[in-house]
Parts: C-alpha cells; structure tokens; sequence
C-alpha cells in the first residue's frame, strides 16, 4: 500500500501512508487497552506491576524511549503496539511517537512507489540524501535523552 501511495500521490502519500499506518496502531492500542489489560492483569498480575512501576520511573523520558523503538527495528510495531497500554504508556505519548517515527520507513517506500519505473536494483533507495535524512531523523529522536544524561553526569 505504500508503494501504491508514492506511486499514485507522490509526496502526498508520504501523509497520507503515515495517517492510516497511526490510525490503525491506535486501534490496536485501544484494543490491547480493552482485552490485553485485563487478560494479562489476571494472567501475570506480579509482573505487570513490576513493568509499569519500571515504566512510570522513566515518565519523563517515555517520548524519547518510544521514538527510538518506533524508528530502530528492535520491536516489531505489532509488539509495541500490544504492549504499550498494558505497561501504562499514556496515550498521548503513544501516538506521538508513533506518528513521528513511522516517517522514516513511510519515507522510504513512499520513495521506492515514487521511483518505481525507474528502479533497477535495492541500492537505487539508499542513496547519500536518503541515508543523511534517516540519519538525521535518527539523531534528532534521541538526542533529547543524550542531553538529559549528560546533565545528570555534570
């Protein structure tokens, strides 16, 4: 689909695949925050509270912490989308992240349904200005939380 959007919208579909890709993570979350709290509560109830007393000492935090998960490929979004209300991820948080982080690999395909007629191998999407833009995305996410550090340590 987002091939298809930067096909048929261009940069346009950049917003547009963004929009659906958020709606539809926060339709999980509801979902998760409905049936999975509950069921988890009852299931693991000690463990539960040991991961949101660890989530709430990082409150301040929260938006750098999820930003890096929704952009590095360490989690799959399905899991964070699952997990985040269980663990009392506020949804404000949430959808931020989430919408702010889907750009980098939104960008990506968006580019290659852009490019796709002239596309002849993998290495045609990687070029220097792709890589300095998810570099610098990457950069800007996490240096509110390298900042906090280094004013802990002075």
């Amino acid at each position: 689909m987002s091939l298809l959007a930067g096909a048929l919208f261009g940069v346009k579909g950049l917003f547009l695949v963004v929009f659906n890709a958020t709606a539809g993570a926060c339709s999980c979350f509801f979902l998760s925050k409905l049936i999975g709290r509950p069921l988890v509560s009852w299931l693991w109830p000690d463990k539960l509270r040991f991961f949101q007393a660890e989530i709430a000492k990082r409150r301040d935090k929260l938006l750098n912490y999820m930003l890096f998960l929704r952009i590095t490929p360490t989690l799959p979004n399905l899991f964070i989308n699952l997990a985040s209300p269980i663990v009392d991820i506020p949804f404000h948080v949430f959808f931020l992240a989430t919408f702010i982080g889907l750009i980098p690999a939104s960008y990506i395909t968006v580019k290659a349904g852009l490019a796709l007629g002239d596309l002849r191998s993998v290495k045609d999407l990687y070029d220097f200005k792709t890589l300095s833009v998810l570099f610098l995305i990457g950069m800007v996410s996490i240096f509110p939380t390298l900042l906090k550090k280094k004013k802990i340590y002075e």
